[in-house]
């Protein structure tokens, strides 16, 4: 039957049939069919839920299905809704477990291994995510000793999403930590969850939801960009299918091609890891370092980079590994021709197993391949480049060669819309990734995040304060502790007085200390110049617990470094007061303080003097007689930084040529 046939059929039908006949097919068209009831994601085995307070338990069913639940020796009924909602509220329950739940609609679940303690939501983008096997050099002994059953890790998928709202996140489970377990759990939530636990000693739940190189105005729901330009515009559009769909067909792989030729070291008649290859006309390369520093300006492409070295006999036999840094930014490396492992992206650490018996007394060869396709391509500096067996080590560093493999010539379009990525756009990750976990009664938050934003940090505070509110509201539970991580120091130090994008994002964050019930851990000693993934992640959880220990659970610490409260000038000097000056404040070296920059009413900033004086510090310098401004640890890595309280805990960079952060 055509579909005119079914118009004339419903136009000739009885009355009283009709809103029949539409109901039923309401149900078949729009109503979705679930049959057995279904779960999210979150509530599944070894789960971890909030203590003391009243517990979301949600899921679909058919429309009218009966659903019950037992928990804790009592039973709880609901009714699924039109479109198979459900949603049943549990009362509070004090910490402990393992506990047992069953949900039984037309079929029946049982959740085991249940706990009951403090949850905490987690999220931001790489340094968040960080695992501890990125960190295992560092903290060998926290993997092998990380037998802590009662905490437990749900980490979420990335999707995103910049259109609808999802209703349950990717799926994932939640898992036990153990020494075979820790490993994928982000490091720095770890630390956080150890340290808590080992206070407390209840069950700890970490969400993890974070995603690497996203802005903050990603994890922000719809609701919270209201009147908030250019977010609010841009979710309008996505709205619009005319606007959306070409940018989507834009962003399809067709439209971001590039000219490519062939690689000449796998495409010749002997590959150039070979070990029957002789090399010919190729360049000195001193490791690390980038190409474009060497010769090869602008160069996108494949290189090959290619070293002999002796070998003992006392190395050979038994397993080792080869240490490549970090590589920007893919690699596949081979020890005298044999591929030993491959990364394909720049920020890991590159560390390969060496089989045994595949390093032979005398010469071996070691070559790289590497491929880069934007920015500086080749080796981080001031990372390990070494072989090692565990007992001897040879180190890489030096003199090398190179070849170019291949060249890629980007194809310019012209097109304003290219490279969209809803991940990177308002709301793309809140849809997936947060909005449906808003039922999981949590603890608190935490949040390292920012360096996705240091390039337009103006409006960053105003982010994070509706983003804050914005969780809030939808959580319902009141104002709950968000706790956050200032930016660390970065990139090459500076020996003069400058401006810093960094900076200028480390006082967003500063000021976003405004919102109540908020605390900011600073971080400002914990980075590498060289790595905006630094891998001192034990300090940064630990110490968010401090903020945790002050902000969710009530006790009487010092949780934060000084912070800038006022600036008074007197004379010549300007003097410095600060908040959370803990005992006292102090150098945390014993040396004058540096980092400290002064100057008058024409802003051209000179290194000062500085004095601590009780809780103030006062800051001078002969160059400037007539001082209006100071600023303090204003860089991207301000290197000396050196003002604690005297709980050890760093002062936050700040200027006082802006207004009053109205920090506590």
């Amino acid at each position: 039957m055509n579909s005119v046939a079914h118009l004339k059929l419903f136009s000739t039908m009885p009355a009283f049939l009709k809103p029949f006949l539409f109901w039923c097919c309401y149900t078949l068209f729009f109503i979705p069919a679930y049959a057995d009831v279904k779960l999210p994601q979150l509530i599944s085995n070894s789960m971890v839920l909030q203590r003391d307070v009243p517990l979301k338990i949600w899921g679909w069913a058919d429309a009218g299905e009966n659903v019950s639940v037992e928990w804790a020796g009592k039973k709880y009924n609901a009714l699924a809704g039109v479109k198979g909602n459900w949603l049943i509220t549990l009362p509070a329950i004090k910490a402990g477990g393992p506990f047992t739940m069953n949900i039984t609609g037309k079929n029946r679940i049982s959740i085991t291994d249940i706990m009951v303690g403090d949850v905490w939501f987690c999220s931001g983008q790489s340094n968040m995510v960080i695992p501890m096997e990125r960190v295992k050099e560092k903290y060998p002994e926290e993997i092998l000793s990380a037998n802590y059953p009662e905490i437990r890790n749900f980490f979420v998928p990335t999707v995103s999403d910049v259109r609808k709202v999802h209703e349950d996140l990717p799926t994932s489970k939640w898992v036990v930590t153990s020494p075979a377990t820790v490993s994928p759990m982000g490091a720095a939530t770890y630390f956080f969850a150890k340290k808590l636990y080992q206070k407390y000693h209840i069950p700890i739940g970490i969400i993890n939801s974070s995603v690497g190189g996203t802005p903050a105005e990603a994890w922000v729901s719809a609701d919270g960009f209201k009147e908030f330009e250019p977010y609010t515009s841009r979710l309008t559009q996505f709205k619009d299918s005319s606007f959306f769909r070409p940018l989507m067909q834009t962003n399809s792989p067709a439209n971001n091609r590039r000219i490519v030729m062939e690689d000449k070291g796998i495409t010749g008649p002997l590959k150039w890891y070979d070990t029957s290859y002789h090399p010919k006309n190729w360049h000195k390369f001193w490791m690390p370092g980038y190409w474009d520093d060497q010769g090869t300006k602008n160069l996108h492409g494949v290189l090959w980079f290619r070293k002999e070295i002796e070998i003992p006999a006392t190395m050979t036999g038994h397993p080792a590994k080869l240490f490549l840094g970090r590589i920007i930014d893919a690699d596949e490396a081979y020890v005298n021709g044999i591929k030993v492992g491959n990364i394909t992206y720049q920020y890991p650490p590159r560390r390969y197993e060496i089989p045994a018996n595949l390093l032979k007394a005398g010469k071996n060869t070691i070559v790289v391949r590497v491929t880069n396709t934007a920015g500086k391509g080749g080796f981080v500096p001031d990372k390990n480049y070494s072989i090692t067996d565990g007992k001897e080590k040879i180190d890489l560093r030096g003199e090398w060669y190179y070849q170019v493999g291949q060249v890629q010539i980007p194809v310019t379009i012209n097109n304003a819309i290219a490279g969209f990525s809803a991940q990177n756009e308002p709301s793309g990750l809140y849809n997936t990734m947060v909005a449906p976990a808003v039922n999981y009664a949590v603890k608190g938050f935490l949040w390292y995040q920012g360096e996705a934003n240091s390039g337009r940090a103006a409006d960053y505070s105003r982010i994070m304060k509706e983003l804050i509110t914005d969780w809030r509201s939808k959580w319902n539970m009141g104002e709950l502790p968000f706790i956050y991580a200032q930016l660390p120091n970065f990139m090459e130090v500076v020996y003069y007085p400058v401006q810093s994008q960094w900076a200028e994002l480390r006082e967003q964050q500063l000021q976003t200390l405004s919102v109540s019930n908020t605390a900011m851990t600073v971080n400002i000693d914990l980075g590498e110049w060289n790595d905006i993934h630094p891998l001192n992640k034990k300090e940064v959880g630990e110490r968010m617990v401090l903020a945790a220990l002050k902000l969710a659970y009530g006790e009487s610490v010092a949780h934060s470094g000084p912070l800038y409260r006022s600036s008074e000038i007197s004379g010549n000097r300007i003097i410095i007061t600060f908040n959370n000056t803990g005992t006292e404040l102090i150098s945390i070296d014993g040396e004058p303080l540096s980092q400290f920059a002064i100057a008058g009413a024409d802003k051209k900033f000179v290194w000062a003097n500085a004095r601590i004086e009780g809780n103030k510090v006062i800051v001078w310098s002969d160059e400037v007689t007539d001082p209006l401004y100071v600023r303090y640890a204003w860089a991207d890595n301000p290197e000396g930084a050196n003002l604690y309280n005297k709980e050890g805990l760093p002062a936050s960079p700040f200027r006082t040529d802006k207004p009053v952060y109205n920090n506590h």
